[in-house]
């Protein structure tokens, strides 16, 4: 049975409230169906988030470790990436409307985040933390040589017999005046 992230405001004690995760298959299959456009495939997430309440406002602090598997970038093979990491972030209470005029963010805006009603949405600042943690360009190694942008095959793995061919470009042709 999965364990709810919602957390009423009033569950909140003045020491505070610590609340233990541990991230299985079934989140993650839940959060690929909700968002095609995940790049983790599977993972396990463990971790620790503690609310304090300051006033109005709610503290959020966690850890976060485990593994995700993502695909290389470069050769398209699935590999394990170790999530480790800390977060905090402030929730104020926010309006249920938002206005559409653009704001700039200084640099306390972005680990300031709101809360509407009388819950904390833990599971949408969990997924939030977990994709920040990704590279933006997934390698299964440095030196990956990736695919053969004419065959497809992992040059990791094996040579292609796809013949070379010198790069064309505006002088390409004089090569071809050597006498």
């Amino acid at each position: 049975m999965k364990k709810s992230l919602q957390i009423p405001l009033n569950s909140i004690a003045d020491t505070g409230r610590e609340v233990g995760l541990s991230l299985g298959e079934e989140w993650f299959a839940r959060w690929r169906d909700e968002d095609a456009g995940l790049e983790f495939s599977r993972g396990a997430i463990d971790g620790t988030v503690h609310l304090e309440k300051h006033g109005r406002d709610v503290l959020v602090r966690g850890h976060l470790a485990g593994c995700l598997e993502l695909a290389c970038s470069r050769c398209l093979e699935g590999f394990s990436f170790p999530v480790q990491g800390d977060f905090d972030l402030l929730l104020a209470p926010g309006s249920d409307t938002m206005s559409g005029e653009e704001e700039e963010l200084s640099a306390a805006d972005l680990d300031l985040d709101f809360y509407t009603g009388k819950v904390i949405d833990l599971e949408n600042i969990i997924r939030e933390q977990i994709i920040l943690t990704m590279p933006l360009k997934p390698l299964c190694s440095e030196d990956c040589r990736g695919l053969c942008t004419r065959c497809g095959a992992n040059l990791n793995q094996e040579r292609c017999a796809c013949k070379t061919e010198t790069a064309a470009g505006p002088l390409a042709g004089l090569a071809k005046l050597k006498t």
